[in-house]
């Protein structure tokens, strides 16, 4: 049993301060399993999870001068479901990307398109025809029909800036709509 296994968690961040690799390692092997089961816990991706803990750690290296710590262990738990939020952040946002610029790039009758991009796209004409009178108007010609502000503006006589406060309008609520959707979604997984 090494020395270093010995050390409290506090003895072994004066260590770490201190540069000390083999105190860095200690803390490592100490908290990695927990780390990891905590990270994979919420997301369910093995990958991602051993990303997270290896990008902790990696940042724990590297400040380990400027680290204020009291309690290690909490702050590691802190600093997996920190990061653990910020990664469910950027894949949502990067799914209604990816979404959005299907919606936009693919050809073709809608029975060639997978199950999931079907069904958004009927969520997409329900939710265009519940809109009022001028915002579904102003939403369809700029959604489906693919014109500009100016244009929109140009075909139903009314000045861009409406046209751009009723697109923004539109575009908040089917945020909110998909929002709701995709909470629901992530009960029944």
């Amino acid at each position: 049993m090494g020395v270093y296994q010995t050390y409290t968690d506090s003895e072994l961040l004066e260590h770490l301060k201190a540069g000390d690799r083999l105190a860095f390692e200690e803390i490592y092997r100490r908290y990695w399993r927990d780390m990891y089961r905590t990270a994979w816990l919420m997301l369910h991706d093995d990958a991602a999870s051993t990303d997270i803990v290896q990008d902790i750690f990696v940042w724990c290296w590297e400040k380990r001068g400027v680290m204020a710590v009291s309690s290690l262990g909490g702050y590691l738990n802190m600093a997996v479901r920190y990061k653990v939020a910020n990664y469910i952040r950027r894949e949502k946002v990067r799914a209604g990307l990816f979404a959005e610029a299907e919606l936009l790039q693919i050809p073709g009758p809608v029975q060639e398109l997978p199950l999931e991009l079907k069904e958004l796209r009927a969520i997409i004409a329900q939710f265009t025809e519940e809109l009022p009178g001028r915002c579904r108007d102003i939403f369809y010609l700029s959604r489906f029909e693919y014109l500009s502000n100016k244009e929109i503006a140009a075909r139903l006589g009314i000045s861009e800036k409406t046209v751009e406060n009723q697109l923004t309008i539109a575009l908040k609520r089917l945020r909110t709509r998909l929002g709701v959707l995709s909470a629901w979604a992530v009960l029944f997984l």
